[in-house]
């Protein structure tokens, strides 16, 4: 089997699909694989480093000719185009979002396993991107959050005075924001955050923080996600966090319902309450946003509110986040490694959540992904 691993095109993407030390387990399985020239180097990989792991150095034609191709972000339709009849692509796909790409696989032929689409299950955790990607999100968005903020997080004594320390609101105790809360703590820091399913509860306060507690209970997918709620229970939720808004110096919101738009939960009006010099830092952006001042892609002034609305956080991290996408696939790929190339068993619970596309067909409901924090490719989850 052929394995390639071609150059990312998105223009924030920094990330490789294979490090050189995973490319050598592929090696060491008997793959032949072929790397793009240059797939690594924005993520302190360089080409030698593929070499010495016994991985053939290539232009992209040959990266997107082999049986197994392995990516980050999802293909563009030109991309998707390359790639050889019947062949095999791992990566981010998120079809609901990326139709042109979606047609140009099924007429390749072309099987498909979504990483975003992994199942969260105990067999599978070694698999889940999104919470690899996640996590790193949730720590750089408070360090970016940290980076605006004109001052100090901890609490300091000095000869000329008590400084105070930072105030963080978290929004939505998932992967993500469980990383913003250990982070934020990590520097100093006093932390609340909320959530709408009462079970995260001990978990926000195991890490320090305060959990703000809705006396309505919103339930939770069988996949662990927040479930869909109602207007009259946003607006619950919004009067919640409209009430912190003046106390807090900082908000990260991580909030997403699996599969639909970001619910908006910092209005305009919350934001003309917060002190000037605050920061708001949107994980949620690229799929609407829960702030209504954030801006895909842009740092924004609202009120006197910074705003970050970064939508690919994990490529911020590129090294680790590398390392960490690589060994997810990787796990998957080990886990559909047969004689002679991969061996798909739809009576597998993995393989039947991850496949989206199987030889140029669609998979049913079996593609339905959730909505990504960051990920998505960006890893906002």
């Amino acid at each position: 089997m052929r394995i390639g691993i071609p150059r990312e095109t998105r223009a924030d993407e920094t990330r490789v699909a294979a490090t050189p030390d995973v490319a050598r387990k592929y090696v060491e399985k008997g793959a032949s694989v072929v790397v793009e020239a240059g797939a690594g180097r924005l993520a302190s990989y360089e080409d030698e480093a593929y070499a010495s792991a016994g991985v053939e150095i290539g232009g992209r034609e040959a990266a997107w000719s082999a049986d197994l191709v392995l990516k980050v972000q999802p293909p563009t339709s030109e991309e998707a185009a390359r790639l050889a009849r019947g062949a095999t692509l791992v990566s981010f796909l998120y079809p609901e979002s990326n139709a042109a790409a979606v047609a140009a696989l099924e007429r390749a032929g072309a099987t498909v396993l979504a990483m975003e689409s992994i199942p969260r299950i105990a067999r599978a955790q070694k698999m889940d991107a999104l919470s690899s990607m996640a996590n790193l999100a949730g720590y750089k968005a408070v360090l970016e959050a940290a980076n605006a903020f004109g001052r100090f997080f901890p609490l300091l004594m000095t000869a000329a005075g008590t400084i105070p320390p930072a105030h963080v609101l978290v929004i939505g105790a998932g992967v993500a924001g469980l990383s913003a809360i250990v982070t934020a703590r990590r520097l100093g820091a006093v932390v609340r955050a909320f959530d709408p399913r009462p079970a995260v509860k001990e978990q926000v306060q195991s890490l320090g923080a305060r959990f703000l507690d809705l006396e309505l209970e919103s339930g939770e997918t069988a996949g662990g996600y927040a479930a869909a709620q109602s207007e009259e229970f946003l607006e619950l939720e919004r009067r919640l966090l409209g009430a912190q808004m003046g106390e807090v110096d900082v908000v990260i919101s991580t909030a997403l319902v699996r599969g639909q738009r970001a619910p908006v939960l910092v209005t305009d009006e919350m934001l003309r309450a917060m002190r000037p010099g605050s920061v708001i830092v949107d994980l949620a952006v690229e799929q609407g946003g829960n702030c209504e001042g954030s801006r895909p892609d842009e740092v924004v002034s609202v009120h006197g509110v910074t705003v970050i609305g970064w939508t690919n956080f994990a490529a911020r991290v590129p090294v680790h986040g590398s390392m960490l996408y690589s060994r997810n696939v990787q796990h998957l790929v080990l886990h559909l490694w047969g004689e002679g190339g991969l061996a798909l068993d739809f009576d597998d619970e993995i393989v039947a959540g991850a496949t989206v596309i199987h030889e140029g067909r669609r998979r049913g409901g079996e593609s339905a992904a959730p909505a990504a924090a960051s990920t998505t490719a960006t890893g906002q989850r």
